[in-house]
């Protein structure tokens, strides 16, 4: 199984899948790969504008993507797919439109078999085993939480450590405290922005400069590094 799962598309002051585009192309090879989009976590751009905003990223690095919204049978367009790529938004919005079409089983499935996943934001919370740990608002009432499961522990991307100055809410570590009290055999790791979990071979690696934050029920939030092994997580 091959996954790069990234925490944001873009950094503050650069254009549109600017950093990680390196580690896309490393991680894609140097043969062309047409991957298959999915674009459904965009709910204020059509999916056509989205699709042609990845695709022209892609094709700067050498490969090329098709979106299974153009695609009469998405379920068919799946089992061909050469890579499956996730792009970000909403992820109650994607996790219905998916489910809606029944694309569940067949991700998995292709992915599980081998052929790459890239996901980014709400693609990342896509590769887990539910989306309970995502940062966006219930837009939409997906038939269920349950995602792909292609890895065993939850990802919270854009993990931020502190609130805005004089905002007296819960802060992110609060809100996923929570979560685990409410699932306690779950491990959930805050990926801050800029950063990504490459997984090959049953191995995991941080890439970026900023360590992931790890949180387990009962015990007090760690922080691994980027050259830690994190390939216990699987």
């Amino acid at each position: 199984m091959r996954l790069l799962l990234i925490s944001n598309s873009t950094n503050a002051g650069e254009v549109y899948l600017d950093y990680p585009k390196e580690e896309i192309r490393k991680f894609l090879g140097d043969k062309k790969i047409t991957g298959l989009f999915f674009p459904y976590a965009s709910v204020t751009m059509s999916f056509d504008d989205y699709a042609a905003k990845v695709r022209s990223r892609f094709n700067e690095i050498g490969h090329d993507i098709r979106s299974v919204h153009e695609f009469d049978d998405p379920v068919q367009a799946v089992n061909d797919a050469e890579a499956i790529i996730v792009g970000g938004g909403n992820t109650f919005h994607l996790l219905k439109m998916i489910r809606d079409n029944r694309l569940i089983g067949p991700v998995r499935q292709k992915v599980m078999n081998g052929i790459p996943y890239i996901g980014w934001s709400a693609g990342s919370n896509m590769a887990c085993p539910t989306i309970r740990t995502t940062n966006d608002m219930p837009i939409v009432e997906p038939d269920g939480f349950d995602a792909f499961h292609l890895v065993d522990f939850q990802v919270n991307p854009h993990y931020l450590d502190h609130n805005p100055d004089g905002h007296a809410g819960e802060t992110r570590e609060d809100r996923i405290m929570e979560f685990l009290v409410a699932n306690k055999d779950i491990t959930v790791l805050g990926l801050r922005e800029g950063c990504m979990l490459r997984i090959e071979d049953k191995i995991m690696k941080l890439i970026g400069n900023k360590p992931v934050r790890v949180f387990r029920y009962s015990e007090t939030p760690a922080e691994m590094e980027p050259g830690e092994d994190f390939s216990k997580f699987l």
